[in-house]
């Protein structure tokens, strides 16, 4: 085992993708001597330390990042303003600051702003999770062969921001570097718009006349079960991923629109070849999903 990366990681936030670092350093023990967590919920602080994966358990953030030299928000990136409006004056000169939202340009707003000199931020995106929240629903293989994408701004530290992107591979993923903007364009079609239509689905199904709704809920195939996966995630993330970055999301959403209308006239129109090219094109995005062992 090699030294560890950092002395002391502080984890604002312990559930899925916190707790799943946690874990990992714990396992692995080259990623930081000390791993300390926090959270504003007393009951997730006593079961944090009923699970026992972190060394030091604090509820109040500034003692929770101080002596940190690496500092990892696992929050809604809703709450990121407020969080380093806290954590700020406390950050240790040389530290590094990183994340795990699922936003950037929004990460960037919010944190630069406040940023103190000598510290160093390195956005990071996990792509990697499941529909489970909490300390207990994380686990030491999350990241296994899942991508990081890293979004530092141009100047960053390179040392910062190489630490970082060993902290995600000693995890497990593979990492990619990428602008801020082409990041939340390329999650919002791979990620966010797919997480909308899940809501939407079963809001759809929801509405329907209760004989119906038990109906779909008693013969729910795959497809649709999959669906519901997907629409069992967080609520109070996804609205902040809604939220922040709402110009890619509503762009992609647009372009989806106009491609679903086009679908539908085609059925209308009994435009067979149309829907056999659409049925194709979605087979081989899922070969390639599999070529890449992505799926």
């Amino acid at each position: 085992m090699g030294e560890p990366l950092f002395e002391r990681l502080c984890l604002i936030g312990a559930g899925l993708i916190g707790g799943s670092i946690a874990r990992v350093a714990r396992e692995r023990g080259d990623i930081a001597r000390v791993v300390v967590a926090h959270s504003r919920r007393p009951e997730t602080l006593a079961r944090i330390r009923e699970l026992g994966f972190a060394d030091a358990v604090e509820a109040d953030p500034a003692r929770a990042v101080r002596e940190a030299d690496c500092v990892i928000l696992c929050v809604p990136v809703g709450a990121y303003a407020g969080v380093m409006e806290s954590i700020a004056p406390h950050l240790m000169a040389g530290a590094v600051l990183t994340d795990v939202g699922s936003t950037k340009g929004s990460v960037i707003r919010d944190l630069a702003p406040l940023l103190p000199a000598g510290v160093h931020l390195v956005p990071a995106h996990p792509m990697a999770g499941t529909e489970h929240s909490g300390p207990d629903a994380g686990f030491a293989t999350l990241f296994q062969g899942r991508y990081c994408i890293l979004t530092p701004e141009p100047g960053t530290d390179a040392a910062a921001v190489e630490r970082v992107a060993e902290l995600w591979r000693r995890c497990g993923s593979m990492v990619e570097t990428m602008d801020a903007a082409t990041h939340d364009k390329v999650v919002a079609i791979v990620s966010h718009l797919p997480h909308l239509i899940a809501f939407t689905i079963c809001g759809t199904a929801d509405d329907l006349a209760e004989e119906t709704r038990e109906a779909v809920l008693k013969f729910a195939a795959s497809g649709f079960r999959d669906f519901t996966r997907i629409a069992a995630s967080d609520v109070d993330m996804w609205r902040d991923v809604f939220l922040n970055n709402r110009e890619a999301v509503l762009e992609m959403l647009a372009r989806f629109s106009e491609d679903a209308h086009a679908f539908g006239r085609a059925i209308r129109w009994g435009e067979a070849g149309f829907i056999e090219d659409r049925i194709r094109r979605g087979r081989g995005i899922r070969r390639g999903l599999i070529e890449r062992k992505q799926a």
